[in-house]
């Protein structure tokens, strides 16, 4: 493996009873790259991200993370290897406010997986000032105490990046992180991801291509669980495949 790549898959293969939903995928993450992995509906996308999060087992091909094989590797190890994904669905805890999130993620470094809720206010006081850093870096300081069932839309997928931030990810998978939202939103949301790809690997999941246009260093299509096109935006956007497999879907 390139040291350069922190990911890797090489054939990777899921099977369905038959249905072949991911077909010999070979994937190249660059280490300190925002790479986007796109496609139409039933292209194979999320479940490519099941797969290298090991909520689904390949049926064939390896999966490479810093060089290690951990095809057969469990989930929860995946993610103590710094391998973080986030949900595509909000993850947040509703009535719990802001910085409790937070704190919820970040009891990982005090107790490996377990997230106690019965733990002493005095020991949770303790991780306030990372709380607030993350809040912080997610430009949700001013949020701090309101609990998540009342923010906006795109506030809430902030605060689901900052508790994916808490559990230190080397390699952070956005599962969709802007669908369902408006222009406004969007473009915070792209902001973010930048910023907080300073010094970490950023894998993303995107219906949409051209929500990744300025965002992505390098694109990779499915179709039909194979790999149609790949290379930065300007070049993708421009092929002929991509484009007929986007034509009149309404999202090239």
């Amino acid at each position: 493996m390139d040291g350069d790549h922190i990911l890797e898959t090489r054939n990777l293969t899921k099977e369905f009873k038959g249905f072949i939903a991911v077909k010999d995928v070979n994937l190249q993450v660059r280490r300190g790259s925002i790479h986007a992995l796109i496609g139409p509906n039933g292209a194979g996308k999320t479940t490519v991200f099941n797969l290298l999060t090991k909520f689904l087992i390949p049926s064939g091909g390896q999966i490479l993370f810093n060089g290690n094989d951990i095809t057969r590797v469990k989930p929860a190890d995946i993610a103590r290897r710094g391998l973080v994904r986030s949900f595509q669905i909000s993850a947040v805890f509703p009535h719990l406010t802001c910085l409790e999130n937070v704190r919820v993620a970040l009891q990982k470094r005090l107790r490996g997986d377990s997230f106690d809720f019965w733990r002493s206010e005095t020991t949770l006081r303790a991780l306030d000032g990372q709380a607030d850093d993350l809040l912080d870096q997610v430009n949700l300081a001013a949020y701090r105490d309101i609990p998540a069932v009342e923010l906006p839309y795109g506030r809430k997928r902030a605060l689901e990046i900052a508790t994916t931030l808490a559990l230190e990810p080397e390699l952070m998978l956005l599962d969709e992180p802007m669908a369902g939202m408006g222009h406004e939103d969007i473009d915070h949301t792209a902001a973010l991801i930048r910023k907080v790809s300073a010094d970490r690997t950023i894998l993303m999941v995107e219906h949409n291509l051209s929500v990744v246009s300025d965002l992505s260093d390098k694109i990779t299509v499915l179709r039909r669980g194979e790999i149609l096109a790949e290379g930065p935006y300007a070049v993708v956007s421009k092929d002929p495949q991509v484009m007929e497999a986007y034509m009149g879907t309404g999202h090239a």
